[in-house]
Order: structure tokens, then C-alpha cells, then sequence
């Protein structure tokens, strides 16, 4: 993941906060640093930048590249949405925002982006997103909605640790405030339905990710 962005105190929290979350990221502050980088799975693009149009390096970024682009500005407007879009933005997200939602965004983004993105393939484990349907070793598994929607946000990015909180959001919503405990016993009935000791594993004092079987 490659952090566009001239302010240092906000590009060092999302490098910190999206490190914690599993993500590999680099980080300059000048569109002519952006177009001489590699191209990554996903670039965060402020639109003002000391050296150029973060509109133009979108639209450059487009040019040359299928990479995921998520605009994150203070520019809230209508037009600018628009001319973002236009050139050729996936997302467009105003600061400030929580991380919790940038991550869900950049999920949605990469699944939009990826071939077969609708398809998880991990081990014996398939997780088809939009039919909402998992099966392991060719045998569907019957889900509850929430089961599913904790094994998707697991899914989605496998192998990247997931913290409590973000499942929680994810299978319940931004406002929960009940006992988090909760999230393990969905956790302990997933693990026993999908049958495979490993497979869903718990990161201490982290969260859970979905590990190598």
C-alpha cells in the first residue's frame, strides 16, 4: 500500500495504524514520488500535494495501472468528489475519518479491483462473498449471517490480523456497545463448524487472522 501524503502527523497514523492491521506501507509526500513508485494494491491519495494536482496523479495513476485508489482529503465538495471519480478514483473518503471505516473501504475496494474478487479461495476454504455461500473441501457449511460476516472479514485479506474491534464493527455495526465476549462465542462456533484446528486463529492482544493450513 503506498500513503500519498505532504502532512506528516496524518500519514505517520495511518502508516502506524494500517502496519498494525497486517498491511505492508510506504509512504512519500510528493506526486512526482507517487508516479516513480512502484505500482502497489492500493494508493491513498490526498489531492493536495506541494508538487502537482493529486487529481492529475490520479488520473496518471489510472493511466498506467488497474492499482486501487482511494482519494482521502479535506475537500469535501460535490465537484471535487466528481473530478476525483472522473480521473479515475475507485473511493473517496473526507477527512478525518476513523480507520476502522478506511480499512473496510480499502476491503471493498480490493474486492472490486481483483479478478475473482468475489471468490476467496484459502486451504480447503471458499467463500463466496456475493452468493454469501462457504464451502470447505467442496461441502458447503451452513452459516449464521453473523458467522459469515466475521468469516468475510477474515477472508477478505488472509493471513492480515484483524483486531476485535474491526470484527466487531464488520458483523455488528460502529455502535457496539455490548460485552465483546460475544465475538468469542461466534468465533468458537465458526471454528467448530468449519473443522479445521488453525484455520481461524487468535492473535493475542491483536485480534484474529486467518492462518496457513
Amino acid at each position: 500500500m503506498l500513503v500519498v501524503e505532504d502532512d506528516i502527523g496524518i500519514a505517520t497514523q495511518l502508516v502506524r495504524g494500517l502496519t498494525r492491521g497486517g498491511y505492508r506501507v510506504d509512504h512519500v509526500t510528493t506526486a512526482g514520488e507517487a508516479l516513480a513508485h512502484s505500482v502497489p494494491d492500493v494508493v491513498l491519495l490526498d489531492l493536495e500535494l506541494p508538487d502537482g494536482d493529486g487529481v492529475s496523479v490520479c488520473r496518471k495513476l489510472r493511466e498506467r495501472s488497474g492499482t486501487a485508489i482511494i482519494v482521502v482529503t479535506a475537500y469535501g465538495e460535490e465537484s471535487d468528489r466528481v473530478n476525483a471519480l472522473d480521473a479515475g478514483a475507485d473511493d473517496y473518503l473526507v477527512k478525518p475519518f476513523g480507520l476502522a471505516e478506511l480499512q473496510a473501504r480499502i476491503r471493498a475496494v480490493l474486492r472490486r479491483v481483483k479478478p475473482g474478487g468475489d471468490v476467496v479461495r484459502h486451504g480447503p476454504l471458499t467463500v463466496d462473498l456475493r452468493a454469501k455461500k462457504v464451502t470447505m473441501r467442496g461441502h458447503e457449511v451452513a452459516l449464521t449471517p453473523k458467522e459469515f460476516d466475521i468469516l468475510e472479514c477474515l477472508a477478505v485479506d488472509p493471513g492480515r490480523v484483524v483486531s476485535r474491534q474491526e470484527v466487531l464493527e464488520a458483523a455488528w455495526d460502529s455502535h457496539w456497545y455490548g460485552p465483546t465476549k460475544v465475538l468469542d462465542v461466534h468465533v468458537a462456533a465458526l471454528r467448530k463448524k468449519l473443522g479445521v484446528p488453525g484455520l481461524i486463529e487468535t492473535v493475542y492482544g491483536r485480534g484474529f487472522r486467518l492462518g496457513e493450513v
